[in-house]
């Protein structure tokens, strides 16, 4: 049996800041900028949502530090077996769903350097097939060779954001902020699809509770959580204020590589190169850092006996290889069938399947923190974590309702599609409350 290496402080931190920071930031300037300089507002107050979120998640693992599943675990904790099944049900639906997003966008971002990509979809199709099964099996080897990509790939990934974001603020027009709200809308109706479109960018600040091998989890998980959601934040609200200040908000809102632009204008094509470049690595890590979670959350439901036993079905390595390769499956289909569309199109369907369901864990797991809290010998429930716990609660009804009628539809239908499956574990002799 091979020796299980655990994760340390920083490789859990990047599992958060490399899933964390992925394609959105390389675009959601553009989409922002017609908006008007109310989307900075945005980015602070969903940054709040986002580290109330953190802080719940920090807690929770303190409560139970050697839980595996992070938010399935918690919620089956709090709120009893069917909250456990339905998070582990939607988060694993959003995570195989994000990673045919993440692979899709991966090749799109490629298209700079290979544009035949853009133009053959056999080629695209491979392309993106070869990331996600080169991944899946880096994944399968152990969840340390896993966690070392992760911490490399975010270290490359942060050296570009960290040129535009920090480098790029001595070349802003303060100009480009004059006008407030640029919507026909009033400000609180814009500042809401603010903070809507923004809020969705933390996705991804719960995974350092996930994995069950980090050394020493009472004390790296709360860090790891609390120290990459505040990177992360910090690099998107300093990288959008550099790019609405160098491009002008005309040319920023038709960008299709804001970033990328952004820095060809004040330093070159070299600068664009290596954001482009950055965007790929950044797409590349959090499309590793999605396959870690999308064999973790199935094994820790199968081990409570909330999925079949398979999926929890270990290697050599101590890797759960069913629930990697089942899920690589489902996501290289979902991949495949989208590619008749165009790229673009093909990212925002997966994104629209992937977006409700991740935000049911959410509103579970602030729940489930104010009832363990109360419940939990030795724990005392202050104030101060209540509050914080509901603020975390209300900004994910907030993006729920942001999210769009159609996103809502969607994620309905895909959570209540797993009730046939609990109703069968719960009616099979596998079944047993513990």
């Amino acid at each position: 049996m091979a020796n299980v290496k655990k994760l340390g402080l920083w490789t859990a931190t990047s599992i958060v800041i490399g899933n964390m920071v992925a394609s959105g930031i390389f675009m959601l300037p553009a989409t922002l900028a017609g908006f008007g300089s109310i989307s900075l507002l945005g980015w602070v107050l969903s940054g709040i949502g986002a580290v109330a979120l953190a802080l719940v998640y920090a807690w929770l693992s303190k409560i139970m530090p050697l839980a595996q599943g992070g938010p399935y675990a918690y919620n089956r904790a709090g709120m009893g077996h069917f909250a456990g099944f339905w998070t582990a049900w939607t988060y694993w639906i959003s995570v195989w769903c994000t990673n045919a997003a993440l692979a899709i966008a991966c090749v799109s971002y490629l298209t700079t350097f290979f544009p035949i990509l853009g133009e053959n979809t056999i080629i695209a199709v491979i392309t993106g097939l070869g990331l996600i099964w080169s991944l899946t099996w880096l994944n399968t080897t152990g969840i340390r060779n896993a966690g070392n990509m992760q911490l490399i790939t975010t270290i490359a990934k942060l050296i570009p954001l960290a040129l535009i974001s920090i480098g790029g603020l001595f070349y802003i027009h303060t100009d480009h902020f004059e006008t407030f709200n640029r919507t026909e809308s009033s400000d609180l109706s814009a500042l809401t699809k603010v903070v809507t479109l923004t809020f969705f960018a933390f996705l991804g600040l719960e995974c350092a509770t996930v994995p069950k091998d980090i050394e020493n989890p009472e004390k790296n998980i709360p860090r790891a959580t609390i120290i990459g959601t505040l990177i992360s934040t910090a690099i998107y609200i300093l990288s959008t204020i550099a790019v609405m200040g160098i491009l002008p908000p005309d040319v920023l809102a038709t960008s299709k590589a804001p970033l990328a632009d952004a820095s060809g204008t004040i330093w070159g094509s070299w600068a664009k190169y290596l954001i482009s470049a950055g965007a790929v690595i950044s797409t590349f890590g959090a499309l590793n850092g999605w396959i870690l979670m999308q064999g973790q959350i199935p094994a820790a439901a199968a081990a409570d006996n909330l999925l079949p036993a398979i999926f929890g079905r270990e290697n050599k390595y101590k890797t759960p290889a069913f629930s990697l390769i089942g899920s690589s499956v489902l996501v290289s289909l979902l991949m495949y069938f989208n590619y008749d569309k165009s790229l673009a199109s093909a990212y925002e369907f997966a994104i629209l399947l992937s977006t409700l369901a991740v935000l049911v864990p959410y509103l579970f797991s602030a729940v489930s923190y104010i009832i363990l809290g109360s419940h939990t010998a030795g724990v005392i429930l202050k104030p101060f974590h209540t509050i914080v716990a509901v603020i975390a609660f209300v900004f994910s009804v907030i993006a729920v309702i942001g999210s769009g009628a159609d996103t809502v539809f969607w994620g309905f239908v895909l959570m209540v599609l797993g009730l046939p499956l609990y109703a069968l574990m719960k009616m099979s002799s596998r079944y047993h409350e513990k």
